[in-house]
């Protein structure tokens, strides 16, 4: 009986330690999780599931974004709303605030940080991320020109930023979310019948824009520059390497906002059809993009552009105005007609050329047409 007792005892105690361990591996699998969970990026938190917008973690988050708002309603562009601030930060961003020469809806700014509080808030149903949302729609609908467009920055900073952008997607982010808003879509269901109409008109006049702003060349309508001024309409300048110019890459955005309008006008069924026909008719066929290993270079590799008979369609990324060649330009501001002609800085720094609109005529504009016609 005595050995039956002790072989009795073994199973236990060895249980025993086998739940320690499991609570053991328990606890360090949750702290790993949450500090995980703190090094999330502004992108990854973008990213995440619906759910995951109610948790400590995102309203952490939220509260940054808060504290990132301008007074104006908008934000700065180029932040990463993750990170975890202290005392020191918290009060210079108060104190920021109202420098609102920065505010601005290029690369993903205002746009990002309204989508991000719209979810908050609807998982969360806190008041004060209702209220910062608001304040960002208030924002894009002040920030919008009479004629429909919309500037880089608001209040206007002096040179190329005030031209219309199509640069970045910049102005179709805004009428994606103005988009949603107008029609009372998720995340932004909740906002008032007001503002709603409001972006319901911004909404129409910002497609009147777009349609007044598609570049005719030889009374053939054609793609769009990636900013126009903002009084003439005409394809503008920006940087010295962004010329007036068709733009295909940004022009691809402008195609697919206008293929998810429910029901397009026959203004925007030409507008559509026309970029797509452009489109058609200028990829650049036989040829692909190649990185080349190369560690005496600052970024150890280079790009060039090799011939293959089996490679996708591509596009260069500007267009002129008067030959429609493609062109490429480094900061020198002068055009040259290959992309190995340009320094090597700008080659790897800056998307010149990409399979931009190859999805578009594979598989959206088809699907477009099929619902469509």
């Amino acid at each position: 009986m005595k050995n039956t007792r002790q072989a009795n005892r073994f199973p236990a105690y060895l249980l025993r330690i086998l739940v320690s361990c499991l609570l053991v591996l328990i606890s360090i699998a949750t702290t790993s999780q949450a500090q995980s969970g703190k090094n999330l990026s502004w992108n990854e938190a973008q990213r995440q599931k619906g759910e995951w917008f109610g948790s400590a973690e995102a309203l952490r988050i939220a509260d940054n974004v808060l504290l990132f708002q301008n007074n104006n309603g908008g934000w700065n562009k180029n932040i990463d709303m993750a990170k975890v601030l202290d005392q020191a930060d918290k009060k210079k961003l108060s104190a920021d605030k109202s420098k609102e020469i920065g505010t601005t809806i290029d690369n993903g700014a205002t746009t990002s940080q309204m989508n991000y509080l719209a979810k908050v808030y609807q998982a969360s149903k806190e008041k004060k991320y209702q209220q910062a949302l608001v304040k960002g729609i208030d924002y894009l609908l002040a920030a919008q020109y009479d004629n429909g467009g919309w500037p880089q920055y608001y209040p206007l900073r002096k040179g190329y930023y005030t031209h219309i952008t199509y640069n970045d997607n910049a102005m179709i982010a805004v009428m994606l979310s103005l988009k949603s808003i107008a029609e009372g879509s998720a995340p932004y269901d909740f906002v008032d019948q007001d503002r709603r109409d409001q972006a319901s008109l911004a909404l129409q006049k910002g497609l009147q824009i777009i349609v007044q702003t598609q570049v005719e060349i030889a009374g053939k309508k054609t793609i769009w520059c990636a900013q126009h001024d903002e009084q003439s309409l005409a394809p503008a300048k920006a940087r010295a390497y962004e010329l007036p110019s068709l733009s295909s890459a940004e022009s691809v955005g402008i195609v697919k906002f206008l293929m998810g309008l429910d029901q397009p006008d026959q203004q925007v069924i030409e507008a559509i059809e026309s970029a797509v026909a452009w489109f058609g008719s200028h990829a650049i066929r036989g040829k692909k993009v190649v990185k080349i290993k190369d560690e005496s270079l600052a970024k150890g590799y280079d790009l060039v552009i090799e011939d293959d008979a089996n490679a996708g369609p591509l596009w260069a990324r500007f267009y002129d105005l008067k030959e429609q060649e493609p062109m490429f330009v480094g900061r020198d501001g002068i055009p040259k007609k290959q992309l190995s002609e340009i320094e090597y800085e700008r080659r790897v720094g800056y998307s010149y050329i990409g399979n931009y609109a190859e999805k578009l005529l594979e598989v959206e504009y088809p699907a477009w047409k099929a619902k469509v016609y």
